[in-house]
């Protein structure tokens, strides 16, 4: 898609701070911000209460806004002005979550996932806290640090990976094996 007439005018008038310009580039363009926001949150396993989200659009735009319009100075036109912010608003989301250390949500329902969430109150964290020690104990070496370090001491993959040794793209597989081991001990427990 070709860099529009009406977005050149309107990028125009924001890096020419004519009144209104501001406004009208947001009106223009929020709704795909917040699509890239919760498409990068849900392509990264990332659930988001509505004020995470409004907080990573904010970021978006501030980024935008930074160094006057540095970002937006820095477009060629040699593609449309939404696939541009498309991949700068990516960016600025995959580095906040990043900076944020915001913690995957595991897709399987296993007793392993259930581990301390932002909103949970002190007596549920130590709960979890709990029950993540007590499956750990069915685990062991590699597994169980793994899990221990991402679960427990919310680690990022990087920090397991440098603490540990394992590369920081078999630290989802490492995670994923241990889930199913626990999963099929507590299926062999509760038969007996």
């Amino acid at each position: 898609m070709a860099f529009s007439d009406i977005d050149r005018q309107l990028l125009q008038r924001c890096l020419a701070r004519q009144p209104r310009a501001w406004e009208d580039f947001v009106d223009r363009f929020l709704g795909l911000v917040v699509h890239v926001v919760s498409h990068t949150g849900h392509s990264r396993s990332i659930g988001m209460a509505t004020h995470d989200r409004d907080d990573l659009v904010a970021e978006v735009f501030t980024a935008l806004l930074a160094d006057d319009f540095a970002v937006l100075r820095r477009f060629r036109g040699q593609s449309s002005l939404a696939t541009y912010l498309t991949v700068i608003a990516r960016r600025v989301v995959v580095r906040e979550i990043l900076k944020r250390r915001i913690v995957p949500i595991q897709s399987d329902t296993s007793e392993i996932d259930q581990v301390a969430g932002p909103g949970e109150s002190v007596e549920e964290r130590l709960a979890n806290r709990e029950e993540v020690e007590r499956l750990l104990d069915e685990l062991h070496g590699e597994e169980a640090d793994v899990v221990r370090l991402f679960h427990l001491e919310g680690k990022s993959y990087d920090e397991i990976s440098r603490q540990t040794g394992v590369p920081t793209n078999s630290v989802g597989p490492t995670l994923s094996r241990a889930r199913a081991k626990l999963r099929r001990q507590g299926l062999r427990t509760a038969a007996n």
